[in-house]
Parts: structure tokens; C-alpha cells; sequence
């Protein structure tokens, strides 16, 4: 081959296929052709490319062992013309691509030429033909084994579905006492492994079903039969599984034919129902009957205890419902019947004070004529005074009866109108002996139109909370303690607030319980607040408390107009 390496000429190289360099004698590069630039776009210099270059197999016999690796290197330091099978260490996106090279240097004055045929396709070529050879030989091996494995195979992975559907049949079972819940999943597992287009659980009524579980709402409750020949399989807790147009006697035909599984559910010798799967695959009885009896054993034990817990449940529900009817009952047995022997008390009282206020009173009529007869004025004057503070006295003694009377009215049963506010200054004037001279009441009444109520019944609401009020106030030694009572009507409710300035309460989450008190043995029942609560209950209203320790407590009541 003969080169014209004429300085500045050579675009010749630039026709040739192969890569071309041409190398100075002070190793800078002179010139490379097209091809080189294509091929190797990332070249920079001659010494980082000689390292990218490397042989397929080393020439070991140069005594240099810096040029050992290098067949660029050798080539430029060689003087006779060079030739070796080299590969180029690519890397494109970050994956190293070898690249094969027939490499021929020759030296042309002070140039070195060199010249790098592509033969990657052609080492890749040998070494497919080859790897297929070794492949064919494994091909056949590895053919006789799959024909072994397959069978294996098949029968592992119908092993592995069978356990499966049994292990999320029994989490499920495990993790839920719902039947609802413990049907639906089921009959999603079963239709996912059969392929299944439709699945629904039906309940037993004498060999005659009812749909009690379906992907289908309509079918809910819809009553079932089957053909004689299914029926004494599912008598003889038999799976079946047979091609059929219809579902059941009563359903409309398919369009064509369909699979039918009927799997009855057991409990010990008794049939509780069955689970009937539609699908258009072929499935073999035989390959799944083992999983689909194992699923029926679940189900049926599942059904059963699903069933006693809601019995139980129910069971509790009902116990802890009559438990508090009766805790009810008592309490307004223990109210009625104090407020009863209260009645017949103050009937009994306000009889046995009528009588001597009575005499008093015509005793004090009568002083009241012989006063003007008296000659002695200072003497008259006295005794006109002394007959008006007499007279004073009885008009409060009459009052004080006449309250008593109207706050334990027992003949009052039925709801009426009453003014709250002056039900409120009632019940005040029967308690004025514990807040006289201790406790400054402040009123804040606002309009409030006449309510539907029990009256007798909310004073002796008021009376729990005020009575109780008092005592807070003078369990810490105030002198002057504090109660305000506000009323007010909004939003169709009327809204009694009584607020102390007291002890306050310790535990407010107790407050309302039956036999709770905060004051010592034998001072409070605790019956007070639990009735209270009732008799707003029967008003269909809410009482609530807000307590601070040494700051006081506030009693909000909320009854809704009827």
C-alpha cells in the first residue's frame, strides 16, 4: 500500500472505511479522518486514547512492561510496520460497550500512520455461533428437564393456590366475627381462583335456599331451588360441579353453557347453606375438590361462632340497656317516693302551723280594736307597732306555707306553663335560711315566655344546685360567697345558668352518678344531681357542669321549648 504524505493533504484518508490517526514524532496528533471522529467521539489526546486501547491478548514477549498493554504505544515505538487484534473500552450512558479492531500501523518519515479496521460485528458473530452451540447443547438438557418440571410444576402451583385461598379464608375468618364480612371474602377468593362470573352464599330453609350474601343486590333474599340431583348432594354434603344453562330452577338461562360448583356449608351434621359459583372456564372437580372441602369445614365452623358472638353481643347490649332502665327506675322510685313522704310532711306541717297562726292572727285583730280605746299615747303607739310587726310576721308565715305547698304539688303530674323565674324566686324563699346573711344573690332573669314544663319537678332542680351551691360557698369559710342566676330563651330553648364562687368540684365527670358526693359521711346521699339529671332527661333537655378547684362551678341547663 502506498501513502502520499504530503503535509496538509490528507483528505485521502477521509475515503477510506476504516478509522484513520496519524501521529507526529513528538506523538501530537496530525490528523484524523472521518471515521475516527465518528467511532471515537470522545478522543481528546493520543496518551488518554492509547489507554482506552487495549489487546485482545498481550504480546507478552516486550521486555517494556509500561507499553505491555498498550498496542498504541508499541506502534509508535516500533520501527518496522505493526499490526494487532485491539479493543476499545466504550462506554455509552454509563455502560461499557467493547469495540474490536484489526490495528495496522506503518511509518512514513517522521508520521506514523495508523489505521483501525471495525471487526466488532465479526468477533460478536464467533462468539454467538459459539455461545449458540453451548446453547442448543443446554437447550436439549434443559427440554427433557422441563418436560419433568412441568408436570411438577403444575401440580406445585395447584398445590400453591389451594393453600392460599385456605390461608386468606382462614386470616379472614381469624380477623373478623362478621358474617357479612366473612362471606363476601370468601366468595371473592373463590371467584378470583375459579374464574368465577358470578358468586352468592344462600342460607338453608329446608333444601330450599334464600340468598343472604351476593355481588348481585337484587338477588338479596330471593328464595332458591335446585334440580333432585343436586339437592342429594348437597344432603350428602357433596360438592357438585356440572355444565348447565340455569343457575337455579327459577333463574333465566344463560346463552350459553356455563359451570356450575355448588359447595354446601356443614356445621357438624347440620347444613347451614351453600355457595354457588358460575363460571366459563373448565374446571376439573377433582384438582380443586380438597381446597373446596377445606373451605366448606372453615365456613361452616366460621358461620356458627360469627353468629353466637352477635347473639352475645345482643346479648350484653340488652343487659347493659335493662341495667340502666332499672338504675333509672330506682332513682325515680327513690325521688317519687321522698317526694311523696315530703308532700304528706309539709300537708301535715302546714295543718299543724295553720291552726295556731289562725288564733294568733284573731288575737292580733282583736289587740288591734282595743288599741283605740287606750288613753295612755305612748302605750298605744308601742302596742301599734308590736301589731305590725305581728301582723308582718303572720302575712310571712302564710307565704312561707303556701310556697311549700306549690313546690312539692304532687297533683301537678301533667306538663303545664309555668314562669320559670318565679319558680326560680320560689324555690330561693324555701332556702333563704342557708343563704341569709352568707351568700349575695345575684339575679339576672332575662324575658322568657311561659314553659312547658314540670314545675315541681325543675324547682327541685334548682333547690339541688342552690342548696349545694351554698354549702361549696361555706366549706372554704367565705364570709360573703357569691351565686348569680341567669336565665335566658334563645333559639327555642330556654337556658338556666347558676354559677357559685365555691370549692368547686374535684372529679365533674362523677358529679351526675348515682351515690357520688363530695360532702362527708352522712351530710349527702348523691342521689341529688343523679335525679336533677334525670328529671332534665325527662325534659328532654341537658344539664352540664364547668368546675375550677377553689374558683367555683357553673350548671348550665338547656331545656328545648315543646
Amino acid at each position: 500500500m502506498c501513502y502520499n504524505l504530503v503535509m496538509g493533504k490528507f483528505d485521502l484518508f477521509n475515503k477510506f472505511n476504516s478509522a484513520v490517526i496519524i501521529v507526529g514524532e513528538n506523538r501530537e496528533t496530525i490528523f484524523t479522518n472521518n471515521v475516527f471522529k465518528r467511532i471515537f467521539k470522545d478522543f481528546e489526546n493520543i496518551k488518554k486514547f492509547s489507554h482506552k486501547l487495549d489487546y485482545e491478548v498481550y504480546p507478552l514477549e516486550s521486555n517494556n512492561i509500561m507499553t505491555i498493554h498498550s498496542p498504541i504505544l508499541q506502534a509508535l515505538n516500533s520501527n518496522v510496520d505493526f499490526s494487532a487484534h485491539v479493543m476499545y473500552q466504550s462506554y455509552e450512558n454509563n455502560i461499557f460497550t467493547p469495540l474490536y479492531f484489526d490495528m495496522n500501523s506503518t511509518k512514513r518519515g517522521k508520521y506514523t500512520v495508523i489505521i483501525l479496521t471495525d471487526v466488532t460485528a465479526h468477533v460478536n458473530l464467533i462468539s454467538v455461533q459459539k455461545q449458540t452451540i453451548k446453547d442448543k447443547k443446554r437447550i436439549e438438557i434443559l427440554e427433557d428437564e422441563n418436560k419433568n418440571m412441568s408436570k411438577i410444576k403444575l401440580q406445585a402451583q395447584s398445590q400453591a393456590m389451594k393453600l392460599l385461598l385456605l390461608n386468606n379464608i382462614s386470616n379472614i375468618i381469624r380477623s373478623s366475627i362478621d358474617v357479612s364480612v366473612i362471606l363476601k371474602s370468601a366468595l371473592k377468593e373463590l371467584s378470583e381462583m375459579f374464574g368465577a362470573f358470578r358468586a352468592y352464599y344462600a342460607e338453608n330453609d329446608g333444601l330450599k335456599f334464600i340468598i343472604k350474601e351476593s355481588q348481585i343486590k337484587k338477588d338479596l333474599n330471593r328464595l332458591i331451588s335446585f334440580d333432585s340431583t343436586v339437592n342429594t348432594n348437597i344432603k350428602n354434603a357433596k360438592v357438585s360441579c356440572v355444565t348447565c344453562r340455569k343457575e337455579f330452577n327459577e333463574a333465566e338461562p344463560f346463552k350459553e353453557n356455563v359451570q356450575r360448583i355448588v359447595l354446601p356449608i356443614y356445621h357438624m351434621k347440620n347444613l347451614i347453606g351453600i355457595i354457588v359459583l358460575s363460571t366459563k372456564q373448565k374446571i376439573k372437580l377433582d384438582d380443586t375438590l380438597e381446597v373446596l372441602e377445606g373451605v366448606s369445614s372453615q365456613l361452616g365452623n366460621a358461620i356458627i361462632q360469627a353468629e353466637l358472638y352477635k347473639k352475645n353481643e345482643q346479648m350484653v347490649k340488652d343487659l347493659t340497656k335493662a341495667l340502666k332502665e332499672l338504675k333509672t327506675t330506682q332513682l325515680q322510685l327513690i325521688n317519687s317516693e321522698k317526694m311523696a313522704s315530703l308532700g304528706q310532711l309539709v300537708a301535715g306541717v302546714a295543718h299543724e302551723i295553720n291552726t295556731p297562726v289562725a288564733s294568733i292572727k284573731s288575737n292580733n285583730e282583736i289587740t288591734k280594736k282595743l288599741i283605740k280605746q287606750i288613753e295612755d299615747k305612748e302605750l298605744a303607739e308601742l302596742l301599734v307597732e308590736t301589731n305590725e310587726i305581728d301582723s308582718e310576721a303572720i302575712e310571712r308565715i302564710n307565704r312561707l306555707v303556701v310556697s311549700l305547698r306549690k313546690f312539692v304539688r304532687l297533683d301537678e303530674a301533667e306538663l303545664q306553663e309555668a314562669d320559670i323565674n318565679k319558680e326560680i324566686d320560689l324555690t330561693l324563699d324555701l332556702i333563704r335560711h342557708e343563704t341569709k346573711n352568707s351568700v349575695e344573690i345575684i339575679k339576672n332573669y332575662g324575658a322568657l315566655p311561659p314553659i312547658k314544663c314540670y314545675p315541681n319537678m325543675l324547682n327541685q332542680v334548682f333547690m339541688n344546685i342552690l342548696v349545694n351551691a351554698t354549702h361549696a360557698i361555706k366549706s372554704i369559710g367565705k364570709k360573703q360567697g357569691q351565686i348569680s342566676i341567669d336565665t335566658n330563651f334563645k333559639n327555642e330553648k330556654l337556658i338556666v345558668k347558676i354559677k357559685d364562687n365555691g370549692c368547686g368540684i374535684k372529679e365533674p365527670e362523677k358529679i351526675f352518678d348515682a351515690g357520688y358526693t363530695t360532702k362527708g359521711v352522712g351530710v349527702g346521699t348523691g342521689l341529688g344531681l343523679a335525679i336533677s339529671q334525670k328529671i332534665i332527661e325527662k325534659h328532654k333537655g341537658k344539664i352540664e357542669v364547668k368546675t375550677k378547684i377553689n374558683k367555683g362551678s357553673e350548671f348550665c341547663i338547656t331545656i328545648p321549648s315543646e
